[in-house]
């Protein structure tokens, strides 16, 4: 096959379909499709081979802390072996149990983000329009076999090898291949040589490069590993997993304090070692509380976090594509959106039509006049999109301008295909954002006509014939009734070009006349402007439509407000940066813009210390799609390449769902915060226990392992339940957090010490109750401090849920917690109650103890609640 495929560029059309069974007009059947797929297998490229779970689970050693734990234990069991102590076996065996432990919750930990990681690269998923057994569909691209004939057009990735069968004015960017910058022009007829090298194979496209103009029809020769792209497959086994802003910022904390952690250990071992403590155990302190507070799996819980909320978002229409865009949506200030489909429906109906020469406007329905039907269907020979009918359901392929067309003319007893069969196409231009204008050209009743259709005002220039001036008045009427208007000229040739160029067939044109769709507004759109309002998020509207039409419905919705301007690409091209700069903040809608123009107000607002969301749809939106802090390409309408240049995909192509994106990424980054504020305030707890005892009484009052105990349960499972809570109801009252803002803004640092702080003075309390400065009562001390410690800190993780009181959100509202919680306190029992304690060096406590303890550890309960009320702990806007 490898021979046969290497020479697809040097073979006819005839004899590639031949080679590979296909039929050109019918594709591939069902049986075929079977056949092909158990053969080749699904059309994706090698993976970067992942880790074994053995491999992960010894990457979780490889923190110096933790190996010099192990080191200590393994000397300790060595020295209990020469001296025969057998008693003492217990320490150093509890102490690697529990670090394997550890280290099997870290593996579990990694391979939930890794799979939640992995769903979501299944949804972004690229697909195919691909023709089989006769009828056209789109499917997952990882469904191609070699034989399937495909469609291309403009903005479409390439998703497998294919030979050409037809091709207008194709061009496809294939720089990742050839390293050519210039998109290379193809063409399906071209005569290319067996030796040719893969940049002068014309006449084939080549899986992951991307169609940068034109349209064409195809025949996929290689799949997967077999194409071209798969032979450098092996490239991208080196790509590194890259971790975002905020993992890395948290990961240089963890430096910090680890730092600061094995200085207070290092103080600590001095002090144990001057008062005469057994070194061993005062270094098993040391490096277990070195263990404990430094909070090595903070970037690890945040990635679990960040994942979490990634697959809420999916569950809310929005596909993130890179997890920094989480972090960054929770500064959201300008939210720049498209308004066909993403404000309206983009359920356009063709409702109105103008004929030049008319008095008025004709409504469409089913029997409309014959110079009605003729505009219908020349508009209609001009479309690409088509309607397919489904029983009594229809299925709208393509743009949905062009398909409101169609089916126009469909219900006017006009089918496309039946146009097309009876007035073929025998060239055409595609549409451009540019031109904004389509072109055919058609063989009617023996002449060849060029029809041309799109925006009026980019038409009548290059109208020669027609009542002009009226047509334009007509636009402004229907536009301003919210009506998108769409005009179709035309003229007759003699002969057709070879090459069709818009100077040539876009010129001398007769005005033939105008057709109005509506698109309205969507019911939540005007719920989801208001809410932008409130949370401090100025909404702008971004269309190709007519001024008036776009004003119109921005009125509607409540984007322009009364002091806002409406302004043209023709306006804002004609303005230099710096008045852009100056008059920014008081336009609220562009109309008639181009790709190039959307860039331009990105920056504008970037100028201005915003965080600008942008959304797109088409090929030429990529650059804006880059440029935004947060791109956000369509997922119905958008074309391939917007998806790739964005780092999110709103699946159901809504406003609303832009706006529920920040709320959710706002929920998010609150979630983090809460997480951080909670691991490094009971860490920095651990801490300050420990030196504080051993500066004030020389005495230890947590033993190694009870300390990575500790760790163990009260840390991982509380942190990733409180990643899970629930978006606050008020996050969308409060401003956007600046861009810049640090992790620990708004107070959150000096209240993570004093919570330390807290847990220091009621842990050294409960132990000076316990021990009261009597040797014989030293273990009955550490036991009060455990019990203090570990459970005041399962209490914290229910007062970090939120900053209002937790009572009026409902204690118990977060089931993940709950049970958290409930594993958390029962494993912390376990060694309390049961004869395993006394492997921890724990001991049975007289009942007032237990008593006097339990009250210690609500403590915190009744601290943060007086904080809460009394407004100490409060968002800052």
């Amino acid at each position: 096959m490898e021979e046969k495929k290497l020479l697809f560029h040097h073979r006819s059309k005839e004899e590639t379909l031949q080679q590979l069974s296909s039929n050109r007009e019918k594709g591939l059947s069902a049986q075929q499709v079977a056949e092909l797929q158990a053969k080749f297998g699904a059309n994706r490229l090698r993976e970067k081979k992942k880790k074994s779970v053995v491999q992960r689970f010894f990457d979780q050693f490889k923190d110096v802390m933790i190996l010099i734990l192990i080191a200590a234990a393994i000397v300790s069991f060595v020295i209990i072996c020469v001296e025969q102590n057998w008693g003492e076996l217990f320490e150093p065996a509890l102490i690697l149990l529990i670090v394997i432990l550890n280290a099997i919750m870290g593996v579990y930990q990694e391979g939930k983000a890794e799979k939640a990681l992995d769903a979501l690269k299944n949804m972004s998923a690229p697909h195919a329009r691909v023709i089989r057994d006769g009828q056209e569909s789109v499917i997952d691209a990882a469904e191609l076999v070699p034989g399937d004939i495909i469609r291309l057009e403009a903005g479409d990735f390439v998703p497998a090898d294919a030979r050409l069968l037809q091709s207008v004015s194709l061009k496809s960017e294939e720089s990742a291949l050839t390293g050519e910058s210039v998109p290379s022009e193809k063409e399906s007829d071209a005569d290319v040589a067996e030796n040719a090298p893969l940049g002068d194979r014309s006449n084939m496209v080549f899986s992951g490069c991307s169609i940068t103009y034109g349209t064409a029809t195809a025949v996929v020769t290689a799949t997967g590993m077999d194409t071209e792209m798969g032979k450098i497959a092996n490239l991208l086994d080196n790509e590194s997993d890259a971790q975002t802003p905020l993992q890395q910022k948290l990961a240089q904390l963890g430096k910090y304090l680890g730092i600061v952690a094995l200085a207070a250990c290092a103080v600590i071992f001095v002090v144990g070692l001057l008062n005469d403590t057994d070194p061993l155990d005062i270094f098993m302190t040391a490096v277990s509380l070195a263990v404990s507070a430094i909070p090595e799996g903070l970037p690890a819980i945040v990635t679990i976090v960040l994942s979490i909320g990634v697959q809420r978002m999916v569950k809310r229409n929005a596909l993130i594509r890179r997890l920094p865009a989480v972090e960054t949506l929770g500064s959201a200030s300008i939210i720049c959106s498209d308004k066909t489909g993403t404000l309206t429906q983009n359920r356009m109906t063709l409702v109105k039509a103008y004929l030049d020469g008319a008095t008025d406007t004709e409504e469409i329905h089913t029997q409309n006049s014959e110079e009605i039907k003729k505009l219908l269907a020349w508009g209609t020979l001009c479309c690409d999109g088509s309607v397919v009918f489904e029983g009594e359901s229809e299925k709208h392929i393509g743009d949905p301008t062009e398909t409101a067309i169609v089916l126009a003319a469909h219900k006017n007893g006009m089918p496309k295909e039946s146009l097309n069969q009876s007035y073929p196409r025998l060239a055409e231009i595609p549409f451009d954002s540019d031109r904004k204008l389509m072109t055919t050209v058609n063989r009617i009743d023996g002449k060849n006509v060029v029809i041309v259709k799109g925006a009026f005002d980019m038409m009548a220039v290059r109208c020669v014939k027609g009542d002009l001036q009226k047509a334009k008045e007509m636009t402004e009427r229907m536009s301003e009734n919210a009506l998108r208007v769409l005009a179709v000229g035309y003229k007759e040739i003699d002969t057709v070009p070879a090459v069709a160029t818009s100077e040539e067939l876009e010129n001398g044109l007769t005005f033939m006349g105008l057709v109005g769709m509506i698109d309205p507004p969507r019911p939540e759109a005007k719920v989801a402007v208001a809410t932008c309002r409130r949370a401090g998020i100025k909404p702008i509207m971004i269309t190709g439509d007519h001024v008036v039409t776009a004003s119109a419905i921005a009125r509607e919705l409540g984007i322009l407000l009364d002091g806002d301007r409406a302004i043209t690409g023709a306006e804002l091209d004609a303005m230099s940066d710096t008045e852009l700069d100056a008059q920014v903040e008081q336009i609220s809608v562009y109309a008639r813009v181009s790709p190039e123009n959307k860039i331009r107000i990105v920056k504008a607002w970037q100028r201005k210390g915003q965080v600008v969301s942008m959304t797109g749809d088409g090929v030429n939106d990529a650059p804006a799609l880059k440029a935004a802090d947060i791109g956000c390409a369509m997922g119905i309408t958008g074309t391939d390449v917007a998806k790739g240049a964005s780092d999110m995909t709103l699946t159901d192509d809504n406003f609303a769902t832009i706006v529920e994106a920040v709320k959710e990424g706002r929920g998010i980054y609150a979630n983090i915060k809460k997480v951080v504020g909670f691991l490094l305030g009971t860490n920095i707890g651990e801490v300050i226990t420990v030196f504080l005892s051993m500066i004030l009484w020389a005495k230890t009052p947590l033993l190694s392992m009870q300390l990575l105990w500790i760790n163990l349960v009260t840390d991982s499972l509380p942190a990733i339940a409180l990643g899970m809570e629930a978006v606050e109801s008020d996050v969308m009252d409060r401003k956007p957090k600046p861009k810049d803002e640090g992790i620990f803004a708004g107070g959150l640092g000096i209240r993570v010490v004093l919570q330390g702080m807290m847990f220091a003075a009621l842990t050294l309390i409960g132990f000076w109750i316990g021990w009261g400065g009597v040797d014989a009562n030293l273990a009955q001390g550490q036991t009060m401090a455990f019990m203090i410690l570990a459970l005041s800190q399962v209490v914290q993780a229910f007062n970090m849920r939120s900053e209002h009181s937790i009572f009026k959100i409902g204690p118990f509202s977060n089931r993940t917690l709950n049970l958290a919680a409930l594993a958390s306190v029962s494993l912390v029992a376990l060694v309390l109650f049961t004869p395993v304690g006394i492997a921890f060096g724990l001991v049975m406590l007289p009942w007032h103890m237990y008593l006097i303890a339990l009250g210690l550890i609500f403590v915190p309960l009744v601290v943060m609640e007086v904080c809460k009320l009394f407004g100490m702990i409060k968002h800052k806007n």
